[in-house]
């Protein structure tokens, strides 16, 4: 895309307006997913790719839909891929009015060669076939025609792929690395929040917001607006420090993933509003610096303590809670006198005390004008294992736990 080619800037409201109203309605939506619809969203940005990784059902490609839907004027494309999927489904098929004529050409609208937002569900299902088309795809949009001649440029703006599983062989490895953004997500923790999307199946709800945003101001945001977003020598300083620790620790990130994370940081700021980055967009990183999810855990923690002093308090009580969340699960089938006694003596007490430090640590944060993101992640485990607690320690009814909460 050219200087000449470039969309004008959005009117008011302007973009990142929008955007985090869609953030808002979407985390509405979809519970115990706002950290995942944010970070989907600063992956757009910056113009790069996500992956979201978790067992079927958990509203991987309904998010995805949900997401790119609000994107007025954008080519979306999906396809659920197979290791049978050949490189035409997915690019173009050939065109057989043509081909009658003596013509070889293939179909492109409609596919991946035309899509701005594209969605490709088993990612690692890739077929051989359509291996380095797929790579060619994501690295440099762009698709070499099965016919020969000029490569298609593609007007991808970002690819937001899902998958059960990590890969298992050479050929997806080389997928996962392009990859920039992974994201891991589990079924619904909290039972309260289980107990109304059960509601929600039988209920009839009143139609929800529906912000959008136009693609010409997106494609702007994208090309010029997040890239202008300043990256302050401090911010160069602790990415090094950042290195530097998870070397320590033997996770090793290439340089090109490192180059490319600063896009992610510009595009945070930009999200939120900002003309510079700071400390806390740092913690988008915990969704970059990981290949398997056992490694998450210890970058997230690396990440944290840079960013911002409150992490590590609430990292530490997430553990505390971790704990006590195994402890209850060892304890199933005991009698609800046992399960009473454990609340009673320990169970109640340690999650209250963890509750309550959050909430100081979280009022501290607001007022130094920090990230809360780490301290509200830990305080939503907290109320799920403690909501867990009410209804499989106590008997409590699920549907009320909410207002005990």
């Amino acid at each position: 895309m050219g200087p000449q080619d470039l969309p004008e800037a959005p009117a008011a409201p302007d973009t990142a307006q929008r955007l985090r109203a869609i953030g808002d309605e979407l985390s509405e939506r979809f519970f115990e997913r706002a950290d995942v619809v944010r970070t989907l969203l600063v992956t757009l940005l910056a113009g790069q790719h996500s992956l979201v990784l978790g067992p079927p059902g958990t509203a991987k490609s309904e998010l995805a839909r949900e997401l790119t839907g609000r994107i007025v004027g954008a080519s979306y494309w999906e396809i659920l891929l197979s290791k049978f999927t050949a490189p035409t489904r997915m690019f173009g098929p050939i065109d057989v009015a043509a081909l009658a004529r003596g013509e070889y050409r293939q179909v492109y609208e409609g596919r991946a060669t035309t899509a701005h937002v594209a969605f490709i569900d088993e990612i690692f299902k890739c077929s051989t076939a359509a291996l380095n088309e797929t790579l060619g795809y994501l690295n440099e949009r762009i698709y070499h025609p099965e016919s020969g001649g000029e490569p298609v440029r593609c007007p991808l703006i970002g690819a937001i792929t899902a998958s059960n599983e990590l890969p298992d062989g050479e050929d997806s490895a080389a997928i996962y690395d392009r990859l920039l953004v992974r994201i891991e997500v589990k079924y619904l923790e909290d039972p309260s929040n289980f107990a109304a999307l059960v509601r929600s199946a039988v209920s009839r709800p009143a139609a929800p917001r529906r912000t959008t945003v136009d693609l010409a101001a997106l494609q702007h945001a994208v090309a010029e607006d997040v890239p202008a977003v300043a990256v302050p020598d401090g911010i160069v300083d602790a990415v090094c420090t950042l290195r530097a620790a998870l070397r320590r620790k033997e996770l090793i990130a290439s340089d090109r993933r490192w180059r490319q994370a600063v896009g992610l940081l510009q595009a945070s700021a930009y999200l939120d509003g900002r003309a510079s980055v700071a400390e806390g967009d740092l913690s988008v990183l915990t969704h970059v610096l990981w290949d398997s999810p056992a490694e998450r855990p210890t970058v997230e923690r690396e990440v944290l303590h840079l960013v911002n002093p409150d992490a590590k308090e609430a990292l530490d009580l997430a553990d505390t809670i971790e704990e006590l969340e195994a402890q209850l699960d060892a304890m199933a089938g005991q009698s609800r006198e046992a399960l009473s006694e454990w609340v009673i003596k320990k169970a109640h007490n340690q999650l209250a005390t963890a509750g309550k430090r959050l909430e100081r640590l979280r009022a501290e944060a607001v007022g130094a004008g920090r990230s809360t993101t780490a301290i509200d992640r830990v305080t939503g485990r907290q109320r799920a294992v403690r909501a867990r607690v009410l209804t499989e320690a106590l008997g409590v009814d699920a549907s009320t736990v909410q207002a005990q909460l």
